[in-house]
């Protein structure tokens, strides 16, 4: 019974529903639910459109490679999550001025 007594190693831990270690897939998990509150919080300002702009299309392309890759379910709601803030920080980040706007030309 040494197994059932057996504690996680860290939070990211929780998403291994399987019982075996998914390092890549819950650090993609993690990442791109931190870059979707980034994008979602800073577009919620018209003057940094370049950071929820360029944050919510970085958290996109994470979470969409993490959805690829996701081995539990727990890893793929986290992404899920990560994607809808990601989405939605890279769309109004665009309509506030986009991935450029101002900087060039």
């Amino acid at each position: 019974m040494a197994q059932a007594a057996r504690s996680p190693h860290g939070v990211l831990s929780l998403l291994d529903t399987d019982g075996k270690p998914h390092p890549v897939e819950n650090t993609f998990a993690a990442a791109t639910l931190v870059l979707g509150v980034v994008a979602f919080v800073t577009a919620m300002f018209h003057h940094l459109h370049l950071v929820s702009s360029w944050t919510g299309l970085v958290g996109v392309l994470t979470g969409a490679w993490g959805q690829f890759i996701s081995a539990t379910t727990a890893e793929r709601f986290v992404l899920i999550i990560g994607l809808g803030a990601s989405a939605m920080g890279l769309f109004l980040g665009m309509a506030h001025g986009g991935l450029f706007g101002g900087v060039l030309g």
